[in-house]
């Protein structure tokens, strides 16, 4: 008991001896010891890594996981170590919805049928999601927290015992400083007990010494392996970019296969809007308009001419489903015809030597 009541008052001691000479150094009453520059400059690197360490952190956890409450529940599962349960992406939950409706609608109808692939591409895009924040999470994530939460952290505790370290050593030249100031105008006072101060000053200050820098080449090391840590940050950089390609090509290539197969019924948006035309426009001369008008306008938009070539500018683009086809390229000039007994949504489009079939719907037929 009699050693922890020592050990505590010489602790408020030490305690009390920093804080007096941080704020005389503060109010410009005592000189502190100065790191050289280029330990200021690793200080600063230091600094200045951690901060943005800490900001393209947050933010990529913002990017992966944008609802708070996810983060907030993830981050206990991990300090709780035990591990999260598999949380489905809203483009998974969203594919889901359209299955179902696609479904209860009729899978028959067009709607129905088209619901159903749409949200197979949407599932299979959350998937693709979900991959993707898994292993940036891994690859990008995990380092930067490691950094944050083990290196930084250490490298904070050895520069607050630096700083302590250095406190002790001023608080030291400060007692010699009044030692040696005392002898010289007190003459009075006995040579052998002055001199007595000032071994034990000129001691302690030794000691201090020594201890700084130890810490000081502590420190040192330390920060000098903020390099190692940029070097390891640029590799989990790498693997992040290519994990984010790798995700944006799947989902890329998830959409392509759903424009080609929404493309084979490329006159149901068509027909819909004439349909829609028809039933919104004024009765025609000669009366209402009737059913028979309605399909002859219809034809007239989206079949070609039954015989002979016309020019065609192509409206939007268009990838070949098979080598049966013609890819297009919106803006593009065409020459297409109809040959007997072909579908009336295709017509065959020809560019220079290429020749294939090219849906109606994609063209804008020239006089």
């Amino acid at each position: 008991m009699d050693f922890n009541m020592k050990k505590l008052a010489s602790d408020a001691g030490v305690f009390f001896t920093r804080a007096v000479q941080f704020t005389e150094e503060k109010l410009g009453q005592a000189e502190k010891t100065e790191l050289d520059a280029r330990f200021e400059n690793l200080l600063s690197r230091a600094d200045c890594t951690k901060n943005w360490t800490e900001k393209i952190f947050r933010q990529t956890e913002v990017l992966l996981q944008p609802n708070p409450s996810a983060r907030i529940e993830e981050f206990l599962y991990e300090k709780l170590d035990r591990k999260a349960p598999c949380r489905i992406t809203n483009g998974e939950l969203l594919g889901q919805y359209m299955q179902d409706a696609g479904k209860d609608f009729d899978p028959g109808s067009q709607y129905g049928s088209t619901l159903i692939k749409v949200g197979e591409c949407e599932r299979r895009l959350g998937g693709a999601q979900r991959e993707f924040i898994q292993t940036s999470a891994i690859s990008f994530l995990s380092p930067l927290r490691n950094f944050l939460e083990g290196d930084w952290r250490t490298i904070s505790k050895e520069r607050r015992l630096l700083e302590n370290r250095r406190l002790d050593l001023d608080a030291c030249k400060t007692r010699l400083k009044k030692a040696e100031a005392a002898e010289a105008k007190a003459a009075s006072v006995p040579k052998a007990r002055l001199y007595g101060d000032i071994v034990l000053a000129e001691q302690e200050l030794r000691v201090a010494q020594t201890e700084f820098e130890r810490q000081e080449e502590v420190t040192r090391l330390l920060l000098e392996g903020i390099s190692s840590t940029h070097v390891n940050h640029l590799r989990c950089l790498h693997e992040f970019v290519e994990a984010q390609a790798a995700y944006y090509k799947q989902c890329h290539l998830h959409m392509q296969d759903l424009q080609k197969e929404l493309g084979r019924f490329p006159n149901a948006f068509a027909v819909n809007s004439v349909h829609s035309m028809v039933s919104a426009s004024p009765p025609l001369p000669g009366g209402l308009g009737s059913p028979v008008e309605a399909d002859t306008l219809k034809i007239e938009e989206v079949q070609a001419p039954a015989t002979g070539t016309r020019k065609a500018k192509v409206l939007y683009d268009y990838d070949a489903a098979d080598s049966s086809e013609l890819s297009l390229l919106a803006d593009e000039l065409i020459t297409v015809y109809t040959v007997p007994g072909m579908d009336s949504d295709w017509l065959i489009g020809e560019r220079g030597n290429q020749k294939g079939k090219v849906p109606v719907t994609y063209l804008e037929l020239l006089s």
